[in-house]
């Protein structure tokens, strides 16, 4: 069974009786370049129980493809369309690509907005990964560029990173996230917070479910940074970048507050916390994590604190973006419901 509304509580906004599916491409006219704002004006909206399919476009130039060694014919038209057709204006602060908006109707702030990321498939025969002066984690070590373009083999679900190195390949999107409040005004896409956003979460995968909390009217979703594979952590500041199609279905949840964003794999539970400190980020999932037991699963405080402990992982998801991220897995099996 899919992330489950006992999961948060919820009441569900009942889709509508014959839900419809959409094809969402990546073109300058319904694409946000960098930023996440409540202002921006839809590219799609549908309602409550829609699938959309969305291709989204990966984090970087036709011109720097072909100086790391892509053939200007493997670029992809979108791309070029893309960085031909929208003005310096529209760009920033952010540097990602991020397809949408997609407007849910009916949505409004003090909703959660459940996507079910039901599918993710490469489009592109190639990933690159890239480190620059400034950025990253080991900024003084290395204190050069360097940009590596790497095959993907669809057939073995591998990254042909160098000779007799083979990297497996589980693709999900950096980037998913709704609009913050009007007051943020155009937030930044690099730095993840209370909307999703740049989270880098290498478990939201297909068959994982997101839940994000809705501050703007519509919801506003937008999705890209793709990663055909990353490492927790994402250290040098890029994973496996690449373009990837996902297919999405959303479910609006009506008057169910949900302070942060959260997370539901059909093996875990997965809260989050971001921070520029990584301390803070730390305590910020965990005390999510205590929150989500004690009202999703009845737990003491005391007690949702000490599961955590025996149980429950606490993992560092990115360390480059400012906001460093981090998220607890809460295993399923400790509550008998593994695969449901």
């Amino acid at each position: 069974m899919r992330a489950t509304l006992a999961f948060f509580g919820m009441a569900l906004l009942a889709p509508a009786a014959a839900a419809a599916t959409f094809d969402l491409p990546a073109t300058p006219a319904t694409i946000a370049w960098g930023h996440y704002e409540a202002g921006t004006r839809p590219a799609l909206t549908i309602k409550s129980g829609d699938t959309v399919v969305i291709h989204t476009l990966l984090t970087n130039s036709p011109a720097g493809l072909e100086k790391a060694g892509v053939a200007p014919g493997d670029v992809e038209p979108a791309l070029r369309a893309v960085y031909e057709g929208v003005p310096a204006s529209a760009r920033g602060p952010g540097g990602h690509i991020l397809t949408g908006p997609v407007a849910i109707e009916g949505a409004e702030p003090g909703d959660t907005l459940e996507v079910r990321i039901d599918r993710i498939d490469l489009a592109i025969p190639y990933a690159y990964n890239a480190f620059r002066y400034g950025a990253g984690f080991l900024t003084d070590d290395f204190p050069y560029a360097r940009m590596k373009i790497v095959p993907l083999d669809a057939k073995a679900m591998l990254g042909r990173f160098g000779p007799g190195i083979n990297v497996p390949l589980h693709p999900f999107f950096g980037s998913m996230g709704v609009a913050p409040p009007p007051a943020f005004g155009r937030y930044d896409s690099a730095p993840p917070t209370i909307i999703g956003g740049n989270m880098d979460d290498k478990a939201l995968v297909a068959g994982t479910t997101l839940f994000l909390p809705v501050h703007a009217s519509g919801a506003l979703f937008q999705v890209g940074d793709g990663h055909a594979a990353q490492g927790n952590g994402e250290v040098d500041i890029t994973a496996l970048e690449t373009s990837l199609v996902g297919t999405f279905t959303f479910i609006l949840h009506k008057h169910d507050v949900l302070p942060y964003p959260r997370a539901e794999t059909p093996t875990h539970y997965i809260a989050m916390g971001f921070d520029d400190d990584l301390s803070n980020a730390t305590r910020k999932a965990l005390r999510n994590a205590v929150d989500f037991l004690v009202a999703a699963k009845g737990m003491t405080r005391d007690d949702a604190y000490m599961l955590l402990s025996v149980a429950g992982d606490v993992e560092v998801t990115e360390l480059v973006d400012r906001n460093k991220g981090v998220h607890v897995m809460i295993p399923k099996a400790v509550f008998g419901v593994v695969g449901k």
